[in-house]
């Protein structure tokens, strides 16, 4: 059962002492820094700490000057530039694509439809619009001949976009359907680590990308030794957002508070932690913490690791797999970050171990999910505010707003950095994006799970419907057990107990299903959180 004591989203946070809890009860909190009038050209975060208490802080508790270096430099690399469409991005874990169906799938601010080619065998991707007359093609079917059909009209499409029938078409006319802007936009695609990637860019010059450029790749994901359960979920803030608060354990104690299998801490009582960044470049960057790491592939992998053996190219992973040693206990936490639109992201998780592994064939994936995204659902309404705030601020200006001194930070700090340098501040959305933040929907729709992972999740969906089933089931035995007893005559029921037990399971059958009603409004449709009231 030691699996089950890991935390399901991020690293251990350390024990709090006694001792550790009366010293930092007596450290004063920062102020939060305002700036007023005109700022010099080159915006430096002001690390300097105030001493607004008589006793000298903790030093060990703040940035080093190793890891200001590697935060604040803002100088260097500064002809690099990340391109965010010469990338390979996750569309979906391949366990939870209905083969049967097409499916709307939107990423860096591309429609796409996603749908089962079963001639060629594999997954296609294509532009998520008809040539016809631009109707969507993931509202339509896949056909008897395993070709997708725009709901439309009917045109159909071959898995290299080829349209292949035209209905409208005279049988004894040109032939309509063999012109070039009848065909669909197919994107480059592959599988790997049991995900579909894609390629976000149509000219044909990208059509064997896959030859030259690979997604990035976690060896334990395709490990027969290792439990991967994977989730999915979309999420109502930005994938600035979302990166920066999967690189924070220091909120964990206090934004997920009695809900992660992490050692009981007072709520105000938070422990210095020592992250040091070690390398950061164009292609993200890797930090350690008390003998753990993390690793930032820019710009969707970000991942908690044991060791380094997770890092590196595609040959040297799989070698470094086949040399572990086996009887080695080793935990990941790997988070897959989705850029979807501006103000959404979506994101994929799973947590690779190589012990206890016989817990995931025994309990189903959704049992899994109804805690993790709980989780979620814990400083989700928190960060979509958040997001607003910061572009009040101006996305340009996150250090001047934000007073991040400690090294607990120093992951948000590099990953604002990584983003300042090489992108401007902000994911490419391309030129004909609108940078306004969607407006704030309301609570019930924010905090939706039926719509942002329910219906995408093959687990959950089957849960669903297994459960609404049951409910119904119960329903039915409590009706029908009361009409019973009213209808039947005495002589069928003569012993008064006998009257009384069916009556006693009538009301069990009628309690357990509006209990389980609320079990399945709150688990799989919307769950309110309320941090006050925990």
């Amino acid at each position: 059962m030691e699996a089950l004591r890991v935390s399901p989203l991020l690293p251990r946070v350390p024990t709090f002492t006694r001792s550790s809890r009366l010293f930092l009860l007596h450290q004063s909190r920062p102020p939060l820094l305002s700036h007023h009038g005109r700022t010099s050209g080159k915006s430096k975060l002001n690390c300097t700490v105030p001493t607004v208490s008589p006793r000298p802080p903790d030093q060990s508790s703040f940035l080093d000057v190793e890891t200001r270096s590697v935060a604040l430099e803002e100088d260097e690399g500064l002809g690099e530039e990340f391109d965010w469409y010469a990338q390979w991005y996750p569309l979906a874990p391949v366990c939870d694509l209905d083969k049967r169906v097409p499916h709307a799938k939107t990423v860096l601010g591309l429609d796409v439809v996603v749908w089962w080619d079963r001639l060629e065998e594999k997954w296609q991707v294509f532009r998520d619009l008809c040539p016809h007359r631009l109707a969507p093609l993931s509202e339509g079917r896949i056909d008897q001949w395993g070709r997708l059909q725009c709901v439309y009209h009917g045109w159909c499409f071959d898995g290299n976009g080829s349209c292949k029938y035209i209905p409208q078409a005279p049988a004894d006319g040109p032939p309509l359907h063999t012109f070039k802007k009848a065909c669909a936009t197919p994107y480059p695609s592959c599988e790997q680590n049991k995900i579909l990637w894609f390629w976000p860019n149509s000219d044909p010059q990208f059509k064997d990308i896959l030859t030259q450029k690979r997604p990035p790749y976690v060896p334990e994901l395709d490990d027969p030794s290792y439990s991967c359960t994977m989730g999915m979920r979309d999420l109502p803030y930005g994938y600035e957002v979302l990166v920066e608060n999967l690189m924070d354990p220091a909120h964990v104690p206090y934004a997920h508070y009695r809900i992660m299998r992490i050692p009981k801490a007072d709520r105000e009582g938070g422990v210095p932690l020592d992250i040091k960044v070690v390398k950061h470049n164009l292609s993200g960057f890797t930090a350690s913490q008390e003998g753990r790491y993390s690793d930032f592939v820019a710009p969707v992998l970000f991942r908690f690791l044991p060791d380094l053996s997770s890092i590196g190219n595609l040959e040297m992973l799989k070698e470094r797999s086949a040399s572990l040693q086996p009887k080695k206990r080793r935990f990941l936490l790997v988070f897959i970050c989705i850029p979807v639109s501006l103000g959404r992201s979506r994101l994929i998780w799973v947590f690779p171990r190589n012990f206890a592994v016989w817990i995931d064939r025994i309990i189903p994936r959704w049992v899994f999910h109804i805690g993790q995204n709980l989780i979620i659902d814990s400083d989700l309404n928190l960060l979509h505010l958040e997001e607003r705030k910061i572009a009040e601020s101006g996305i340009s200006n996150w250090q001047r707003a934000c007073f991040v001194p400690t090294k607990s930070d120093a992951l948000v700090v590099a990953f604002r950095k990584w983003l300042k340098k090489y992108s401007n501040n902000q994911v490419n959305w391309g030129p004909k994006s609108n940078l306004q933040l969607p407006p704030t929907p309301p609570r019930e729709q924010l905090m939706d799970r039926y719509w942002s992972h329910t219906v995408q999740c093959s687990s959950c969906r089957g849960a669903l419907k297994g459960l609404r089933i049951l409910e119904a089931s119960l329903q039915i035995a409590s009706v029908a057990l009361i009409a019973g007893l009213a209808v039947m005559k005495q002589s069928f029921l003569s012993a008064a107990t006998a009257r009384s037990g069916l009556f006693c399971v009538a009301v069990l059958c009628f309690v357990a299903s509006r209990w389980l009603s609320h079990f399945i409004h709150k688990n799989f449709y919307y769950h309110d959180y309320s941090h006050a009231l925990r």
